[in-house]
């Protein structure tokens, strides 16, 4: 969209907001680059923006500048894109024009926003997504006053828990065996989990169909905590209710409600327990998944580990087939997921002058979707911190690898791609120093020479041409 189809104050007015946030304000060059854009453009000179003369006007390169030999002017506007986004769906959302640098080029487009009052895909995606933090802060409170009960109460020992046969709400007696399976998966995938004590499936089931006294059911089982609930198929659509009840006072510490399209009944079964096992874990603060996977996703997975630990950029982009093998294998392989969404951020992170929307967008679903199997699962948290890193969101980054290093303390490498993917490139010397120790002292193999005197160097323009974790 041309300057005269928007009115070219209008768009000098919103260019001064830019540069005034928090986005812009404390960067110089990004901002110094986006005014040139913007001046030029409204001025009509279109053809003074070429890639060498923003580098010898913006970036105060020689003369004889030569840009296969310097990417400065490209990946400064891989940046540039990416913080008038971030610009744009935060403090920027109600704008009334939205300034845009498309792809291929460096020509700025300007269009109108959102009408003030209404609320667009963007926001209302927003307003989701901050309410599903504050249920997350408040789950999250409570999960760790549950802990410290629990570890005050009872130390180290499994959680004892009793799983009882889910009730068909149905008037078709038919439908009894989707909800006896149901039941049967969230033992199966209960007690494959570090720290829970589950009852069998015999001895829950003999209480299928008769009237329910939790605590006498508890102390039958010998169990402090039972999973109760219900099923109800209408159509195609599939209800389910669950709560997890302590049985020495009736108290409900978790419930859950699943509504789901009859499309896919396995799949369905599989979600709603994977979604049930994770939710208790969370609550409870206890266990760590024993995996159950085919020996061929495995040995998949584990020469894909082996290529990943030679510690260079090639290692992890050999990964990435094995990796993609072993999850056609085994979708519901957490590990693997993790896996291949660090191999992408380290196989882009080599290639200055990688700008892939699509790949970038890849390595963040891949994490994202470990973390759905896993929650509890610290390489893909820390996974999805590489992929923030990556794309410059440095924030939501330092949250999920302190989050990578607060379920898992000793990792070495959580702590070696913290200090080198994040805080380095953020100019943070001695906060990244002390992260490489704490990964030396777990892995004697990371320490180094001279790491007191480690410098931000591997970067140009901001940008991390090749982690350093990989370059020892």
């Amino acid at each position: 969209m041309g300057p005269g189809q928007i009115n070219g104050q209008a768009v000098r007015n919103q260019l001064k907001q830019v540069l005034s946030s928090a986005g812009f304000a404390r960067n110089a060059r990004l901002s110094g680059f986006l005014r040139f854009l913007v001046e030029r453009h409204l001025e009509g000179r279109d053809a003074e923006l070429k890639e060498s003369l923003i580098a010898i006007q913006v970036f105060d390169r020689r003369p004889d500048y030569d840009p296969k030999q310097d990417a400065i002017v490209r990946t400064e506007a891989v940046r540039l894109r990416a913080r008038l986004r971030r610009y744009y769906a935060g403090e920027g959302s109600r704008a009334p024009v939205i300034i845009e640098l498309p792809k291929g080029g460096y020509v700025p487009a300007f269009r109108e926003g959102e009408p003030a009052g209404e609320m667009n895909a963007r926001q209302r995606s927003r307003l989701r997504t901050r309410l599903w933090m504050i249920v997350a802060l408040a789950g999250f409170v409570v999960a760790i006053a549950a802990v410290g009960w629990w570890r005050l109460h009872y130390g180290n020992a499994p959680v004892p828990i009793a799983v009882l046969p889910l009730v068909n709400l149905s008037q078709n007696p038919a439908e009894d065996y989707f909800a006896d399976g149901l039941s049967g998966e969230i033992i199966r995938n209960l007690s494959i989990i570090d720290g829970m004590a589950v009852r069998s499936q015999t001895s829950s089931f003999t209480f299928k169909g008769k009237p329910r006294n939790l605590r006498e059911i508890g102390k039958q089982l010998a169990a402090d905590y039972v999973l109760e609930g219900s099923v109800l198929r209408s159509g195609q659509q599939l209800r389910i209710n669950v709560q997890l009840v302590r049985v020495r006072d009736d108290f409900a510490l978790w419930s859950g409600r699943y509504d789901e399209e009859l499309t896919d009944i396995f799949k369905i079964q599989d979600e709603v327990s994977r979604g049930v096992v994770n939710s208790l874990r969370l609550k409870l603060g206890r266990g760590r998944r024993r995996y159950e996977t085919s020996v061929q996703a495995y040995d998949l997975y584990l020469r894909a580990r082996a290529l990943q630990q030679r510690g260079v950029v090639l290692g992890y982009s050999q990964s990435i087939g094995p990796l993609e093998d072993a999850i056609v294998k085994d979708p519901s392989f957490a590990p693997a997921y993790a896996g291949l969404a660090a191999a992408i951020v380290v196989r882009s992170s080599a290639d200055p002058l990688f700008d892939d929307d699509a790949e970038l967008a890849r390595m963040r679903v891949t994490a994202e979707k470990a973390i759905q199997l896993d929650p509890l699962l610290p390489e893909a948290h820390e996974a999805l911190g590489m992929s923030y890193a990556r794309d410059g969101q440095w924030e939501q980054s330092e949250k999920s690898f302190r989050h990578a290093i607060g379920l898992d303390p000793s990792s070495s490498t959580a702590h070696d791609h913290f200090a080198f993917n994040l805080l380095l490139p953020l100019g943070r010397v001695e906060e990244a120093v002390r992260e490489a120790r704490g990964a030396a002292k777990a892995d004697p193999w990371l320490r180094c020479p001279s790491l007191d005197r480690v410098v931000p160097y591997g970067f140009h323009a901001g940008k991390l041409l090749l982690p350093l974790t990989f370059m020892r």
